[in-house]
């Protein structure tokens, strides 16, 4: 499981570590980390670190010393490093000498020239004076950059000054390496309040962030590589965000044992389609069949379409509360928005039984937040980030940019657990003190027609095995994402190929 803990306690972590080691020993363990990541991605790119170009983009904080430091590791390594410095006044002074001492150099806007301290050249010459040149000259020959240049305490986009170094470092072509962080994007939240790097890799300390794991800001990020520093020990048990891979997920999988029986396995309920939508119906039970539950019953007008593709259905007209026993429901999947909905759309009923209830598409207009408050039995709603703007009463583009606020904000209003879909999947709890989840297994090619609805059937399943809300949707959500990469390979994918392959994501998924 990847763990992410917000900058406060990162810092507070890093205070205490701190006080039992000799002045700067946490910054040379970040520097070492760095620098041997920097290495290894030279010597992919090159065949070799001897006589590469790299630049550091160095502010004033501790990221801006990471990089020196680290750059004057990899010119002891032969390495031609060039330092850019954003604030020249406020460098930090052990990283800059000892690039100096190193062979590195500062590129200046007249394009000096410059030796180290030592006067031996970073690019393996002995001795002789090397140009330097300006921050641009230097920037575009490149082979490697690193993004020294905020951390995670810096907030509303890069500054002016820094734009243009940003923006030739990603025209050069060269590899961009983010320190810690990409600068410009907020290490909290994942917003990205203006101009921000886009890096190719950020290499990170101790622990992630939670902006390095929730978009926007994780596009900014690239591959991620978190190095070792010695801060979990300092860290809360408990961590802030959570991504959950393979073997947690496998843990949470439902196996039946020489007990089961479709009954013991758990029945879900779905009420979805309409005279409009009847394919929502289909895609909601197919997602069902495939998610762990001993049976399906289906509730709604598209019994025969249902029944003509999945025989092994349990179909009725409805209401709900005539259906049958269900362990859980999933209601809300093409139940339409015109008047034929009427009283009889089922999302009242649903919502007063006493068994879990996931809530998504139309069904999710229909909720009213104090009904949800109240039910004993758990509920999950599944949003996309235009859905949750209309519950919460904002512009989708807010949801977008803020996609952690959203969500958590969400889980309060109407005590319940939510899903709320898109480029980074997020699941919170009502409780604010549990960690929010991340989904990492989503692929552009679910943004298709109907994928929602096979989450929705599929959630429900997880929800009648028995599953805790936050699990159910934290399974589904991956076994989801995978099997659209299962299925897709690099190429388009519909909806019922998704579903078709979520045995495979199992299978992957459990070894």
């Amino acid at each position: 499981m990847r763990i992410a803990y917000s900058v406060e306690t990162v810092r507070n972590a890093e205070r205490e570590l701190m006080a039992r080691l000799p002045d700067d020993a946490l910054m040379q363990r970040a520097a070492g980390g760095l620098a041997v990541a920097c290495a290894g991605l030279l010597r992919d790119l090159l065949g070799r670190v001897y006589g590469a170009r790299v630049v550091v983009l160095a502010g004033s904080g501790d990221n801006g010393g990471d990089a020196l430091y680290a750059g004057a590791r990899l010119a002891r390594r032969g390495a031609g490093v060039a330092a850019v410095l954003l604030a020249p006044d406020r460098a930090h002074a052990g990283g800059l000498a000892a690039l100096l001492r190193a062979g590195g150099r500062v590129a200046d806007g007249a394009g000096a020239e410059g030796t180290g301290a030592d006067g031996a050249g970073g690019d393996g010459t002995d001795g002789a004076t090397v140009r330097a040149g300006g921050p641009f000259a230097v920037l575009a020959a490149a082979d490697l950059v690193l993004d020294g240049i905020t951390g995670i305490g810096g907030h509303g986009g890069l500054r002016p000054d820094a734009v243009p170094l940003v923006r030739a470092a990603r025209d050069s072509g060269a590899v961009v390496v983010a320190v810690d962080l990409p600068s410009g994007v907020e290490a909290d939240s994942g917003e990205v309040a203006g101009e921000a790097v886009r890096a190719d890799v950020t290499v990170t300390f101790g622990t992630y962030k939670p902006g390095l794991l929730i978009d926007p800001a994780r596009e900014h990020a690239g591959a991620v590589r978190l190095v070792d520093i010695g801060l979990r020990p300092y860290l809360p048990a408990v961590a802030e965000f959570e991504a959950l891979q393979h073997a947690d997920v496998a843990r949470l999988l439902p196996v039946p044992t020489g007990e089961s029986d479709k009954y013991r396995r758990g029945v879900v309920g779905i009420v979805a389609g309409s005279a409009r939508y009847p394919g929502a119906a289909v895609l909601a039970v197919a997602g069902a069949l495939h998610g762990g539950a001993g049976a399906v019953r289906y509730v709604g007008p598209g019994g025969d379409a249902v029944i003509a593709r999945f025989p092994e259905t349990l179909v009725h007209e409805g209401p709900p509360s005539k259906a049958g026993r269900v362990q859980a429901w999933a209601i809300g999947p093409g139940l339409g928005e015109g008047p034929e909905v009427g009283e009889g759309h089922g999302v009242a009923e649903v919502l007063a039984s006493d068994v879990p209830v996931l809530v998504d598409a139309d069904g999710l207009r229909l909720l009213d937040a104090a009904t949800v408050r109240k039910r004993t039995a758990p509920t999950l709603l599944t949003p996309h980030a235009g859905e949750a703007a209309a519950l919460l009463g904002v512009p989708r583009e807010e949801v977008e940019s803020a996609r952690l606020t959203a969500v958590r904000e969400l889980a309060s209003r109407y005590g319940a657990t939510v899903l709320l879909k898109g480029s980074t999947t997020l699941i919170a709890d009502p409780d604010k003190d549990v960690p929010v989840r991340v989904n990492p297994t989503g692929t552009p090619w679910l943004a298709t027609a109907g994928s929602g609805d096979i989450l929705s059937g599929l959630s429900g399943a997880l929800l009648a095995t028995g599953l805790p809300p936050r699990d159910a949707a934290s399974a589904a959500a991956y076994l989801h994402g995978l099997s659209a990469r299962l299925a897709s390979k690099g190429a388009p994918v519909s909806a019922l190929d998704v579903a078709a392959h979520l045995p495979d994501a199992w299978r992957n998924v459990k070894g």
